[in-house]
């Protein structure tokens, strides 16, 4: 597995943690995360410690991101790996410029295969995918 890919499984648990507990706060959840997760390579941690951090920055237009793209789907009734899973790949795709699209949605995708249930790649993948079509849509207005 590749370091990306790692970090990103970790900033996936650290996601979980805080739905799972809402009232420990993004510091909170990323001092136990050292604390349990001290053998993890630093460069790892690092990239794992920024996505959960922007995530939880720009949380609010990752979830009216998800919700508008999720047809009969509230984010209180989809599956929390899940929707964690795709606030990751939201986040790099809305705010990393530095990640190819296609690879954040690839990595979301194979994340929701190992974590998720049997329908959780396809789910992932259309909701991510709608994403990054209005995405390109909105820069070619953006460009003309």
């Amino acid at each position: 597995m590749g370091l990306r890919r790692e970090s990103r499984e970790l900033a996936l648990q650290v996601l979980y943690a805080l739905d799972a507990n809402p009232t420990v706060g993004i510091r909170e959840t990323l001092q136990t995360f050292r604390e349990e997760q001290d053998g993890v390579i630093p460069k790892v941690r690092e990239f794992a410690e920024g996505l959960a951090q922007g995530v939880q920055e720009y949380r609010e237009q990752i979830d009216s991101a998800i919700k508008a793209r999720s047809k009969n789907w509230s984010l209180s009734r989809m599956p929390r790996v899940d929707l964690n899973v795709m606030r990751l790949a939201v986040y790099e795709l809305m705010f990393r410029q530095d990640i190819p699209k296609k690879v954040s949605i690839n990595e979301a995708i194979e994340i929701a295969r190992k974590f998720g249930d049997k329908e959780s790649p396809s789910f992932v993948n259309g909701i991510l995918d709608e994403i990054e079509t209005c995405a390109k849509t909105d820069e070619a207005g953006e460009a003309q």
